[in-house]
């Protein structure tokens, strides 16, 4: 069975100078300026901390009032910590012309990163990024190294294996995920599996959806942009019940 690919990434290209400063991919020249406020600011750990989405057209200088729906939410959030321990992928609501928030609890002091991905109604799609800084303890920078051993969540265990074996900047990597036992097996928001692959210095983010499904096999194509660790969490359904489970993914420089 096949589903469309459906992949978005940011890059080195599209980051601004400044580390706080909001990273905007836009498609069109109708894409959305976008801005994100954390409640309360600074963020506390251990407490819940409601992020706030703002979409505005800058052509004509509104809200954004409608979007369009995809794998059956509005919008896709996903916050990552700098030590890649911790990961959260959830839906920001609609509260008005906009507006959207969503409440996340972070664990530690130090860097989170926030990915959004949205689609205002009568434009394109948008990715955008932003650094969120909490006060307080904060774990070293990951240190990442090949794992594609088998994981074990709720009630799925999922294999990874890679052509080509060894991942390369820029070119495409096809992963195929291997759940078990596949009764039950089902799609999630509309797609039998998502991904979220960030760098380990998380600079690039990367979302998408399977190129296709097969029994217990599911595939992603992934393009890798840069020669570091990736860390590749995916999230597959069984029985009603997400399971999610992350791997290491070395990219070496592509050969000359």
């Amino acid at each position: 069975m096949s589903s469309s690919p459906y992949s978005r990434s940011t890059s080195p290209r599209s980051r601004s100078s400044s580390a706080s400063a909001i990273e905007t991919r836009a498609f069109s020249a109708a894409s959305s300026l976008t801005g994100m406020i954390a409640s309360p600011s600074p963020p506390a750990a251990n407490a819940t901390t409601t992020l706030q989405f703002l979409v505005h057209d800058p052509w004509k200088d509104r809200p954004v009032r409608k979007f369009v729906v995809v794998h059956e939410k509005l919008f896709h959030a996903f916050v990552v910590s700098q030590d890649l321990s911790y990961f959260n992928h959830g839906h920001p609501v609609m509260q008005g012309d906009g507006e959207f928030t969503y409440p996340v609890v972070l664990p530690t002091g130090g860097m989170f990163r926030v990915l959004g991905d949205f689609y205002p109604d009568g434009a394109t799609p948008q990715l955008l990024t932003e650094t969120l800084f909490v006060p307080g303890p904060a774990a070293p920078p990951a240190t990442l190294s090949r794992d594609y051993s088998t994981k074990s969540d709720r009630n799925m265990k999922v294999a990874l294996a890679t052509l080509p074996e060894q991942a390369t900047a820029g070119n495409r990597t096809r992963m195929t995920f291997h759940v078990d036992p596949v009764d039950g097996f089902e799609k999630y928001l509309g797609a039998w599996g998502h991904m979220l692959a960030a760098s380990d210095d998380l600079i690039d983010m990367i979302h998408l959806h399977p190129l296709r499904e097969d029994g217990a096999d599911v595939q992603f194509d992934v393009v890798f942009p840069r020669p570091r660790v990736y860390r590749v969490w995916v999230q597959f359904q069984r029985s009603g019940v997400v399971n999610t489970v992350h791997f290491d993914v070395p990219v070496e420089e592509a050969p000359k």
